[in-house]
């Protein structure tokens, strides 16, 4: 039963959960604990040791309490994670004073949202491989972004798609950030190398650039990962606008 409740999720009850309209527990003792107090205790966790070290268990050894009291609160480690994100994400940037129009505004919501990310890229992996249900301020976050895209001019379908590149650019490097191993790009260098110098005639471009620039061809140059994908998706974004 522990095993099921870690692992399903009731999408109905996460919702409740995420916008407050779950209500306290009405039976047994007087409440010694609070969904909040829950959430700050497993968002403790992530931040110190990362998802993997989550679970009802390390949350009830944090508040000093048995896991079987935490089920009173929270159904299981799914509904959970779904709350943590929208506490870990906390209130959307407004952006629409920045000055310049959407172009600097929609920069400035996508580096705050890169330090987010930044701060707790486990996020990335709490959002992946299912479809994330949305409390209040991921709305919030998503509102924000398209408060700058309506000025556009753009339709909303296309203005949401802008959104869905933005952020992807931004879980995208946050994902690689997450995966960057220095033994093990070195390694790959080496590898990749040794087979380059066998089979380099069957890919001349690639066996080109390695030859003028080395391995670091496929590292990023810029001191700022965020910013040549940022402003290549806003220039497209530009051309958009300027054919609609």
């Amino acid at each position: 039963m522990t095993r099921n409740r870690e692992e399903k999720r009731d999408a109905a009850v996460s919702l409740a959960l995420l916008w407050n309209e779950a209500g306290q527990p009405r039976r047994g003792p007087k409440p010694s604990l609070s969904v909040e107090r829950i959430v700050c205790a497993a968002l403790d966790i992530a931040d110190k040791e990362g998802l993997d070290a989550l679970s009802m268990q390390s949350v009830a050894a944090q508040l000093s309490v048995t896991t079987m009291a935490l089920y009173r609160y929270v159904p299981g480690k799914a509904e959970l994670v779904d709350l943590m994100v929208d506490a870990a994400i906390g209130p959307a940037p407004k952006v629409t004073d920045v000055q310049g129009g959407w172009r600097p505004q929609l920069t400035e919501w996508a580096r705050q949202c890169w330090a987010l990310y930044q701060r707790r890229p486990w996020i990335v992996t709490a959002t992946a491989m299912r479809r994330q249900l949305m409390g209040p301020h991921q709305l919030a976050w998503l509102d924000s972004a398209l408060a700058v895209l309506s000025q556009t001019g753009l339709s909303f379908a296309q203005q949401h798609d802008i959104f869905l590149l933005v952020i992807g650019h931004v879980r995208n490097l946050t994902q690689q950030r997450i995966d960057q191993d220095e033994d093990g790009d070195q390694e790959w260098n080496r590898l990749t190398a040794d087979v380059l110098e066998r089979h380099g005639h069957r890919f001349p471009a690639l066996t080109a650039a390695i030859a003028a620039v080395g391995p670091e061809a496929f590292v990023p140059q810029d001191d700022d990962p965020l910013d040549f994908g940022l402003e290549r998706i806003l220039d497209g974004v530009a051309v958009l606008i300027d054919r609609s």
